[in-house]
């Protein structure tokens, strides 16, 4: 088998960040019913019946029909709001409520308001005199009683398990003249509800061995809907550091989070807090057993619940406490000062930490702190490790096994990132636990030198270059295997280096590798690289090597190189400017000492006559002839001297 037969769909699925559909096995969701273990509603326009009419302009009404229908009993009381627009109080307003003598709340600055209903009015409901609800057992019967009574129907809208309702007064004169109920009926001109959903589904993995719970909401696709961001409320116990909660939506969707607990979360299209902070989520898959796979291969065996919902603009969440076996997990108590909570829900909220199988790097913009801006330092839960700072960012990177940094949790590293902020001319702590995930995946590193440190992507011909892959995988690391590992370029064929963890080829070298802890599994080898003569240097290679378990390919990694020959590089990409000053200067000082050695040689090989000075004509005088010593020659421009 060559070197790049691969099982396809695994490869395919770890390629593309895609969980294997099988891992989702085990898993079968079933309508949760007793103790539910959320609460869950969402605003909606559209409604399982209703319609609008212009029947009611001609009347001296404006009558709206609400038909309340209930999954199961209800102890919240309904709150409905009647809200006017332009001068609709300039004409009174007929309600008819039916909801099966539930408890109401019923608030508008009408005071001409005319309520017909059936439910238990609170004592702050504004009306006028109530009037007898109608005795009806059908829609038909309702709408009938209706038109007989006040001659029109402005609105009709049947709800599901409604928490509150908005409904909008003003008539259309663009409305059909009779109001006929249409199912699923969008009344979003008139009315917005916030319902309760009670379609939550769960299950738990047939082998799990911890009870880390999930909850996912998943937003249903409408292509036709203009809803592209969403407010989500989320409420949930202070201990629920052991569940995480996945937001599924389409990848243009916004999610504006109010968090006023600790969760993991994982999110896809865009998520923000505080109106300021826009961060990217993640591409999650968008089907049930691929998201619940998701959850599995977060190492979260529980689905708490499943919740798959229509697009909405307000999503409220209420997670309650049930008995939850957590794993051990070294954090500190939240801080109960209400402006101590911020720094939670911003950091939960960016999640400024990121792991690999042997480092924890903190990354953190200082503008999307929002209303903690006002950050001195931050470090980890070993103060020594001080976070890097500039201007505009907080860094820190450390190895798993420094600064504090447990690895008890299966998948996770865990820390504190310890905040100090000035309050009243003193800095204080704020200390916020957290959890790094640690990608089940295979990193790869090349490096120049035996002691694996500085990984770079440069490889030389004819030179050792040394390679370590690495992964952590929690449940049984002593299985995993290095497979296969080869170096392939454009136009050369693929090089087997390593193959069922022994090497292979000239020159490959399979080096005993250190020992792991936590589920680390190291490999590592040497290898020369060698081509025949010819072909243009550098060129670019791809190192790929593949781990997985004994019967089964889980990870490929690729890693891409740029190959080079340190001693052809001049032939083929010409002089480098080192190599340009160094020809430079030394022919500069050849061409001095040239220069010094001729003029040495000239001086002295010149007649003696030419190197004795001239003197100049003095004036005859007594003492002038003690100046000359015998012999000596004296000449003028008139006449010659000389001894005889």
């Amino acid at each position: 088998m060559g070197p790049r037969s691969v099982p396809l769909l695994p490869l395919l699925l770890a390629l593309l960040g895609r969980p294997d559909p099988g891992r989702a096995e085990g898993c079968d969701l079933q309508p949760v019913t007793a103790k539910p273990p959320i609460t869950l509603s969402y605003a909606t326009s559209t409604v399982p019946r209703g319609c609008v009419s212009n029947s009611s302009m001609a009347t001296g009404h404006e009558v709206h029909v609400l038909s309340v229908k209930w999954s199961k009993d209800s102890s919240a009381p309904l709150v409905v709001t009647v809200t006017p627009r332009a001068d609709a109080c300039s004409r009174p307003t007929v309600l008819i409520l039916l909801c099966s003598r539930c408890s109401a709340n019923i608030t508008s600055p009408c005071s001409d308001l005319i309520i017909h209903t059936d439910a238990h009015l609170s004592p702050e409901t504004i009306r006028a005199p109530n009037p007898e609800p109608p005795v009806v057992s059908s829609e038909g019967q309702l709408l009938a009683w209706v038109l007989d009574t006040y001659g029109g129907i402005t609105s009709y809208s049947e709800l599901q398990d409604p928490r509150k309702v908005q409904l909008y007064l003003g008539e259309d004169a663009h409305s059909p003249p009779d109001c006929i109920p249409q199912e699923h009926f969008n009344a979003i001109l008139h009315l917005e509800t916030e319902v309760f959903f009670h379609g939550v589904k769960g299950c738990s993995r047939s082998d799990a061995q911890n009870t880390r719970a999930a909850h996912i909401i998943h937003l249903q696709p409408e292509p036709s809907s203009p809803i592209t961001e969403v407010n989500l409320t989320l409420t949930c116990p202070q201990n629920s550091v052991n569940q995480m909660l996945i937001l599924q939506s389409k990848v243009n969707f916004t999610w504006s989070l109010s968090l006023m607990c600790n969760i993991q979360l994982l999110v896809s299209g865009n998520y923000k807090i505080f109106s300021s902070v826009l961060v990217h989520g993640h591409l999650l898959p968008d089907t049930e057993q691929d998201l619940i796979a998701k959850a599995f291969e977060k190492n979260y065996s529980v689905i708490a619940s499943y919740s798959a919902i229509p697009a909405s603009t307000h999503i409220s969440l209420e997670i309650h406490g049930h008995e939850m076996v957590e794993t051990p997990v070294t954090t500190t108590p939240l801080v109960t000062s209400k402006s101590l909570d911020l720094p939670h829900q911003v950091l939960f909220t960016l999640k400024p930490w990121k792991c690999t199988d042997e480092t924890m790097e903190i990354v953190i913009v200082r503008s999307h702190l929002g209303p903690i801006k006002d950050v001195v330092n931050i470090t980890l839960r070993d103060i020594s490790c001080q976070a890097e700072k500039n201007a505009t960012h907080f860094m820190l990177k450390s190895p798993l096994s420094h600064c504090g940094t447990s690895l008890e949790g299966r998948g996770y590293a865990n820390n504190e990132l310890i905040l100090s902020l000035p309050k009243d001319a003193v800095l204080q702590s704020v200390r916020v636990g957290f959890q790094c995930e640690i990608p089940r995946e295979l990193f790869l590193r090349l490096f120049p030198t035996a002691d694996f440190k500085a990984p770079q992507t440069e490889l030389e011909i004819n030179k050792e270059a040394f390679v370590q892959a690495s992964m952590r995988w929690m449940d049984h690391p002593a299985d995993l295997q290095l497979k296969e590992c080869w170096l392939a370029a454009s136009g050369r064929e693929p090089v087997l280096l390593v193959q069922g963890g022994e090497a292979r080829g000239a020159g490959v070298a399979v080096l005993e590798s250190p020992t792991g802890t936590h589920g680390r599994k190291v490999w590592r080898f040497r290898f020369t690289y060698t081509i025949p003569e010819g072909g243009h240097m550098p060129f670019s290679a791809t190192l790929t090597c593949k781990a997985g378990l004994q019967n089964d390919t889980i990870f490929e990694k690729d890693l891409k190189v740029t190959v080079k020959d340190a001693w052809r590089a001049l032939n083929y990409r010409g002089l480098g400017l080192a190599a340009v000053l160094g020809i430079t200067f030394g022919a500069f000082l050849i061409g001095a000492l040239l220069t010094a050695g001729l003029w040495y040689i000239y001086s002295h090989t010149r007649p003696i006559s030419k190197l004795q000075p001239v003197s100049s004509t003095a004036p005859a005088s007594e003492s002038s002839s003690t100046n000359h010593s015998i012999g000596s020659t004296q000449s003028t421009p008139c006449s010659t001297s000389s001894m005889a």
